[in-house]
């Protein structure tokens, strides 16, 4: 029982998080016999389908998501080009969830898993406590954005925002803008903040490595090693392109010749006009846009006490050594569209071993 003295529910399974991975998860338990409501739930704290894309900014067009793979058993067809991929995307779940009658709980927070009775997990939650036998997280990174800390942030005057509150490059008409980050978003964020900023000024801690060339299969499978090497060891996941670089693309290109990819060593103090370096270089600034990354948002999970030194999740394939009950879907190497699928798959397989009392993989 929880605190007020209801009953918490059981079922077998319980998913957190309804984005491609906490999808792919659903889709691959119906598929092998698990009921929705009966044997497993999908709890989402999204307030509709979508996942992480439905907070992406207007300017993000479905034309410019790379690498947006279809989720398993519906393709993602006819989608005009031109439109917010928030909009394409989260229609696209949307009638995802119906088809395989997933039947998604939302909004649900879920606010702590710990050790239950009788060998399960509990579950507590905005509405109401659930007991399980096996835990799917899936709840990717949207909800954690990643703020560095420098010396004067606070005596700046101007406004300082997350790519998560990004809103479009209009916002930022005649301002003096400084973009942080080396990422992809970063990039996007420059290019098209610069025809519409007075100034944009470009700062990344380590000099951005672009990728000539296509993005082979090869070049894949030896970045998802990497991250995946990094979570086994039980350190925090890096993302996939923090590895693979920067695609180096024609609008990039044209974005090095016109130098607004000008990259500037990271600054050193943030001022109350700008930001300044130690080597006496100011920039003044309007706006400081921090497109500086996200980290897994798995706090809910401190409760099992499975944290490495390190700070991550140590996970052989997508389950926690620390706790076979537990998987982690979209979680370093599976952080990507199809990696979340196949992890999808691949940690219901596991789970069902757990349930029928088998030997997991070791």
């Amino acid at each position: 029982m929880n605190e007020t003295g209801a009953q918490a529910r059981d079922v077998d399974v319980v998913v957190v998080g309804a984005g491609q991975a906490g999808l792919s998860s659903a889709y691959h338990l119906r598929r092998t016999g698990f009921e929705p409501e009966r044997d497993f739930v999908v709890l989402d704290r999204a307030p509709q389908a979508g996942g992480a894309w439905q907070f992406r900014w207007p300017s993000l067009t479905y034309r410019k998501v790379h690498g947006m793979h279809a989720l398993p058993g519906m393709e993602l067809t006819d989608a005009d080009p031109a439109r917010p991929s928030s909009e394409v995307i989260a229609e696209y779940f949307d009638t995802y969830e119906h088809r395989f009658d997933l039947q998604v709980r939302r909004p649900v927070d879920v606010r702590a898993v710990r050790e239950g009775e009788g060998g399960r997990l509990l579950v507590e939650t905005s509405e109401g406590d659930w007991s399980t036998r096996a835990l799917i997280n899936a709840t990717g990174t949207w909800d954690r954005p990643f703020w560095p800390r420098y010396p004067g942030q606070e005596t700046f005057r101007g406004r300082q925002l997350h790519t998560a509150q990004y809103p479009g490059p209009e916002e930022f008409a005649g301002l003096r803008v400084v973009v942080v980050g080396g990422g992809a978003s970063g990039t996007q964020h420059l290019m098209e903040i610069a025809p519409y900023a007075a100034a944009t000024t470009w700062v990344t801690r380590r000099p951005p490595v672009f990728r000539e060339g296509p993005f082979s299969e090869d070049v894949g499978r030896a970045a998802v090693a990497l991250v995946e090497e990094r979570v086994r060891q039980g350190l925090p996941p890096k993302s996939v392109v923090s590895v693979t670089g920067l695609p180096l693309n024609d609008a990039v290109r044209q974005a090095i010749a016109d130098g607004v990819l000008d990259r500037q060593p990271m600054f050193d103090r943030i001022t109350p006009d700008g930001v300044a370096w130690d080597d006496g270089r100011h920039v003044d600034a309007d706006v400081i846009l921090w497109a500086t990354g996200f980290r897994a948002a798995i706090d809910h999970l401190a409760p099992l006490r499975m944290r490495e030194p390190g700070g991550g999740i140590r996970v052989d394939g997508t389950r926690a050594v620390a706790d076979p009950r537990v998987h982690l879907v979209g979680y370093g190497p599976s952080a990507s569209t199809i990696g979340a699928n196949r992890a999808g798959r691949a940690a219901v397989r596991d789970i069902r071993r757990l349930l029928a009392g088998e030997p997991v993989a070791a």
